[in-house]
């Protein structure tokens, strides 16, 4: 009685893992990829990060540089508090830069 008992368990088992497989087979696998934000729209930045030292003082700062929406920023240990830099916008930056020159000429 008992190995008949533990044979139609393994029987259900397998039908189990069987109808798992064959689920898994009829399902189809595309990749998909995140929609494309709209211009302006909330979707993470690519940075670069650039470590720095502070002359003078006994902290450190890292300059984040947010190239998808054209920001600069810096966060800084200042007294055990971690300190950070509003972000400046850098196209205004270089626009204003560009400007000038051509002022000189």
């Amino acid at each position: 009685m008992l190995r008949s008992t533990l044979v139609w368990a393994l029987v259900a088992l397998n039908v189990l893992l069987t109808a798992a497989l064959v689920g898994r087979w009829m399902k189809p696998s595309t990749a998909m990829a995140a929609p494309a934000a709209a211009p302006g729209g909330n979707r993470p930045g690519d940075y670069i990060i650039v470590p720095a030292e502070v002359i003078g003082g006994n902290g450190a700062i890292v300059y984040v540089i947010d190239t998808t929406r054209g920001q600069l920023s810096a966060m800084g240990l200042e007294n055990n508090r971690l300190q950070s830099m509003a972000p400046v916008e850098l196209n205004r930056v270089f626009d204003a830069r560009a400007g000038a020159r051509r002022a000189g000429d």
